[in-house]
């Protein structure tokens, strides 16, 4: 039998987690807004819509300072950042297209050298993700390979049912464990009649024949006509759950400062500028080909994976009404 928990339970496990001082990190009311924040209580919890901004904030902060310096007569000292007193953390609340990004991202961030800053955070995380049952016209995670009721990236999993509370499934042993240490807070049900998922609109896409359409058309007018309207402002791919680009840069005086890592984006102007003075990406078409490249083909290449979830954030954030959605659905045609 699926095992089951109230609302009121669920409230309450987020508060027992955050007693025993756990960041307890989920979707919270900001004003008009709903973003993925650490939580004070479970009272604070909002569920059912999706955030402005992804959870990717929970593993790799916008800035984080990665070591800092000191120099005076005695010499220079470096400090490094005690990755082993970041906080256990448990991410509640998430919709499938964030709760897969994470494991996405788990590539690239332990391919050539191991980002301890962001595996560490990945280790002290468990990710309660739920399922989507309301979406717009910008999602479109059925198009990349998800779907509103994906566990993938899980630890738990709530599903929504009628009448109120949730289903529970353990995805994985950290989700098996939390049964365990609040036995409870857990039901037992029969039978259970469970919120029909969210239904994305769109056709299917073969996400195999717009990357063969890609390595065929690395010129193409699509690049003109998308980039004409670009205004180059980065807003994609910091609310995307998973873009992952950074700068590192170095604040402070000749005597002290930090070495900080920030988020950065292939649509900045400056991002490929090189200190000689040459830019291999000067111009805003070959900025947006690289984004729509690197997710939908050199990703791919490198780690075997589709860098998209589907969530649409880009959609419903660009001020110039850039939509990836159709991008991809014709390149999927003209393929």
């Amino acid at each position: 039998m699926p095992k089951t928990i109230t609302e009121q339970n669920l409230r309450g496990l987020v508060d027992l987690l955050i007693q025993e001082g756990k960041r307890v990190v989920g979707p919270k009311a900001a004003g008009t807004m709903t973003l993925y924040t650490p939580l004070v209580s479970g009272a604070d919890l909002v569920l059912g819509t999706l955030p402005r901004r992804s959870a990717k904030e929970a593993f790799f902060p916008l800035s984080e300072t990665i070591l800092s310096f000191e120099k005076d007569k005695g010499g220079t000292r470096v400090h490094g950042v005690d990755t082993g007193r970041f906080p256990e953390t448990v991410l509640v609340g998430a919709l499938p297209c964030d709760a897969a990004a994470p494991q996405i991202m788990d590539a690239v961030f332990s391919w050539d050298y191991d980002d301890e800053f962001y595996l560490q955070r990945r280790r002290l995380t468990t990710i309660i993700g739920i399922a989507c049952t309301s979406a717009d016209d910008a999602c479109f995670c059925t198009m990349v390979g998800l779907s509103p009721a994906e566990t993938k990236g899980t630890d738990l999993f709530l599903t929504p049912l009628e009448g109120g509370g949730y289903t529970v499934k353990a995805v994985t042993d950290k989700g098996g464990a939390l049964f365990t240490r609040f036995p409870d807070l857990f039901g037992e049900a029969a039978e259970v009649a469970t919120v029909p998922p969210a239904a994305p609109e769109g056709g299917p896409v073969d996400l195999a024949k717009v990357k063969a359409w890609l390595e065929e058309h690395f010129e193409d007018e699509i690049w003109e006509d998308v980039a004409a309207r670009c205004a180059g402002c980065g807003a994609c791919a910091f609310i995307c759950p998973a873009c992952h680009c950074f700068d590192i840069v170095d604040e402070g005086t000749e005597a002290s400062g930090v070495r900080r890592k920030n988020w950065d984006a292939c649509a900045f102007g400056k991002f490929t500028h090189h200190a000689s003075g040459h830019n291999p990406r000067d111009l805003q078409p070959k900025r947006y080909r690289n984004r729509f490249m690197h997710k939908f083909k050199y990703y791919d290449d490198k780690f075997g994976k589709t860098l998209c979830t589907g969530c649409g954030r880009c959609i419903r954030a660009c001020p110039v009404g850039i939509d990836i959605k159709a991008i991809l659905e014709e390149i999927n045609e003209r393929g």
